[in-house]
């Protein structure tokens, strides 16, 4: 791939000094802890520097950019979303929920190597040592090389490295009428066969095994089954009863609160700026509800909203 002749131009550094800037790469990260949704502990982001960001999207770009993601992948894709992910199931009656423990930290640079090494990619010495130090990151000097939350390239990598188990998955689930989908670490298996679902979390851990993701477990904890009687959820995006899309009652309850509130002039501007986003995120997954709040408040009121700047 002469991976290392491509950065060392964009660069303007000889092969030799190129080495020695990217064998420095995986401790040029800056780390933070940020509060996990369910505030249940925190998520280490690690963001690369400035460099080493344009450097990973340019390689990407050069290298990675025309490798397959599944058609049932539906995380960092331009034409995909929550709302096409939750989609897939709402038809259906039974539902399982499923998640990866630590998804972008399990992923080594053996997941990626293996990946291209499928795809027929050719990978000298040099290219091998480019790869493993230009996208994986060390949390401490002698720890192990692992993929990170927070570097442009994580996505697409993750993408990559799934790829075969999204298509080894989707085929076995195909022949047991169910469907499959994942966003990133969450996977969700829907069918309309009662009991169906009940072996899929051992199918998953078999598959992990067939196509070499050992290294990439199942949180447990946030496996769950659930049928069409209650309201189900994908991704964030509730699914009713009826099978349509919805954003839940308390959110928009919340919604209506906060649109009252700034029609009496309470609001902050930093909490009218979260306002807007929360109003696009309802005409994107429930544009029915949007439009009643048009019809609520005014169209000037929700357009006023929705081009807020400070």
């Amino acid at each position: 791939m002469e991976l290392l002749s491509y950065i060392s131009k964009g660069l303007f550094l000889s092969e030799e000094e190129a080495k020695r800037y990217i064998v420095t790469i995986p401790r040029r990260y800056k780390k933070y802890p940020i509060a996990k949704r369910n505030g249940n502990g925190y998520r280490l982001i690690a963001q690369p520097a400035r460099q080493v960001k344009a450097l990973q999207k340019a390689v990407i770009n050069h290298m990675l950019a025309n490798l397959k993601v599944h058609e049932n992948a539906f995380a960092y894709e331009a034409d995909k979303s929550i709302r096409s992910n939750a989609l897939m199931h709402c038809n259906n009656d039974y539902l399982l929920k499923m998640d990866f423990k630590n998804f972008f930290m399990s992923i080594k640079p053996h997941n990626l190597l293996s990946v291209l090494k499928e795809y027929g990619v050719e990978l000298t010495g040099t290219d091998i040592f480019v790869l493993e130090n230009l996208f994986f990151w060390k949390l401490r000097r002698n720890s192990p090389l692992r993929l990170s939350v927070g570097a442009p390239s994580s996505p697409i990598i993750s993408n990559t490295v799934m790829y075969f188990f999204d298509e080894e998955i989707s085929k076995r689930c195909k022949e047991l009428d169910i469907t499959y989908s994942r966003y990133a670490d969450d996977l969700t298996f829907s069918t309309k066969i009662k009991g169906a679902l009940f072996d899929v979390p051992k199918l998953v851990r078999e598959v992990l095994n067939i196509v070499n993701l050992r290294n990439i477990k199942i949180n447990h904890d946030k496996t769950v089954f659930t049928s069409r009687k209650f309201n189900r959820h994908v991704t964030g995006v509730t699914i009713t009863t009826e099978g349509y899309l919805s954003l839940g009652r308390d959110r928009k309850r919340l919604l209506r609160s906060k649109i009252h509130h700034y029609v009496c002039g309470v609001l902050s501007e930093k909490e009218i700026l979260t306002l807007k986003g929360e109003l696009g995120y309802a005409k994107f997954i429930e544009h029915k509800f949007f439009l009643s709040m048009i019809k609520r408040y005014g169209n000037a009121v929700i357009s006023e909203i929705s081009k807020y700047e400070i």
